[in-house]
């Protein structure tokens, strides 16, 4: 029997512990809570669950040793760790995260190890890819060439359970969510490249109508353009990766932006309640009727929609926080983790959209649309820990089984990765539905 590590038990290790198991495969589970792996094997012959925590690189290199492939679902920042104990062990790695240059930069050790390190295997990145290079080959194997690419992705509660002012509830890494507001953006519109700096993040996000859920707002993830190369389509004259939001996110978090209510910077915030946290970011030290008060700083109606959401949230009001040196980023992103959590009888959504204008060489032009909606179970599963946890699985499955036999640092944008794991994924309930032949004008509809 194969025998494969899983390093962390987060909230989307679940399903892969769990289908591993039920596919014949021993499972060791190491995280720094080991009750959580045990609730995660479930007294199954087949699992084990191991407290270990990154700090001890003797154990790691012991337990990648005795396994013949590990799966990172730590924070990235530590996969270039593993990965190294997995070259000195000469065995596989699987991970969900993106493929940081510090990680590339082992692709020639990699290769001399005999192994390979699949990255990006999960939602977005890992699905994202996998299902838009299905179509990316096929539009290049009819002779044709890509000239408009749209590749938008949210993970978002249920309609029904988007029911508070920033209509967003935490299923997945929810400090990880908040950071991601701080990032800067770049992409490319009709050959134009547009570079969006973080304090721009969320102005001037694109509506789009998504059947089955209705209106959602999209703002740019990061570094678009160097995906041209990645999905070898250096011919696209646009180039955009978007996130999904619901309607009120992205003003209410560009106003608290505006406020430095998500930066990383320290300050002493001693005996401060949170109105008063509110007033030091802007330079008020009165925090008497702040929110009349951040109105007329930010030159906004003091019933915005944004300030309704801070108010509700908390920011306005006169109670003690208990912190003392910190960042408004941790007090922030702490209180909307209190406050916004998917409920346990809540259902939570992955929508995922790729849009194409394919031009050939008869002259014709057509928009590919391809779509995603996957429902998560208070029962079972979220969506967003089956659509991360489930590619990874697959394609930890297809490397144990010898279907997958190329050596180095990859991600699944090969057709001999790419196809049996959506088609796996097919047949595990999630699918790609996609539409051909669409006139132009609904490149973004």
């Amino acid at each position: 029997m194969k025998k494969v590590l899983i390093l962390g038990a987060g909230l989307i290790a679940r399903p892969i512990v769990k289908h591993l198991l039920e596919q014949g495969y021993l499972v060791t589970v190491a995280t720094r809570t080991k009750s959580k792996a045990d609730e995660m094997i479930k007294k199954h012959p087949n699992g084990t669950a191991i407290a270990w925590t990154v700090e001890n690189e003797d154990m790691l290199e012991s337990m990648v040793h005795e396994n013949d492939l590990t799966v990172s679902l730590l924070p990235y920042a530590y996969h270039v760790l593993v990965a190294k104990a997995c070259i000195k062990a000469k065995k596989h790695m699987v991970t969900t995260s993106y493929v940081k240059p510090e990680m590339q930069a082992l692709d020639e050790q990699v290769k001399e190890a005999g192994i390979i390190i699949l990255n990006e295997m999960g939602l977005d990145p890992g699905i994202d890819h996998m299902s838009a290079m299905r179509i990316i080959d096929h539009i290049h194997q009819k002779g044709g060439k890509i000239e408009q690419f749209y590749s938008l992705c949210g993970a978002l509660p249920a309609p029904e359970a988007a029911d508070n002012y920033f209509r967003y509830k935490f299923s997945w890494s929810p400090k990880g969510v908040v950071m991601a507001g701080n990032n800067d953006a770049c992409f490319l519109m009709n050959g134009k490249i547009i570079e969006i700096p973080s304090k721009d993040l969320f102005k001037n996000s694109m509506k789009v109508c998504f059947p089955e859920v209705g209106m959602l707002e999209v703002y740019p993830n990061r570094d678009s353009i160097l995906y041209k190369e990645i999905y070898g389509i250096e011919e696209a004259k646009t180039m955009m990766r978007g996130t999904f939001r619901y309607p009120g996110w992205c003003v209410t978090i560009d106003t608290m932006k505006a406020l430095n209510l998500i930066s990383y910077d320290k300050y002493n915030f001693a005996g401060k309640t949170y109105a008063e946290f509110v007033g030091m970011m802007i330079g008020i030290e009165d925090a008497s009727g702040i929110r009349q008060k951040v109105a007329d700083y930010l030159g906004i109606d003091v019933n915005n929609y944004a300030l309704q959401a801070m108010q509700w949230l908390g920011l306005f009001d006169d109670k003690p926080m208990g912190r003392a040196i910190d960042s408004p980023f941790e007090i922030t992103s702490d209180l909307m983790i209190s406050k916004m959590q998917l409920g346990d009888n809540e259902h939570d959504m992955v929508v995922m959209q790729h849009n194409f204008l394919a031009v050939y060489p008869d002259g014709k032009r057509e928009v590919i649309r391809s779509r995603m909606l996957d429902y998560g179970t208070p029962t079972t599963d979220t969506s967003i820990a089956r659509t991360v946890a489930l590619p990874a699985a697959l394609g930890v499955r297809m490397i144990l089984e010898g279907k997958i036999n190329i050596k180095g640092v990859y991600r699944p944008v090969l057709p001999e990765i790419y196809n049996p794991v959506l088609d796996g994924l097919e047949e595990l309930g999630i699918k790609m539905n996609e539409e051909y032949g669409l006139p132009e004008s609904e490149i973004l509809l």
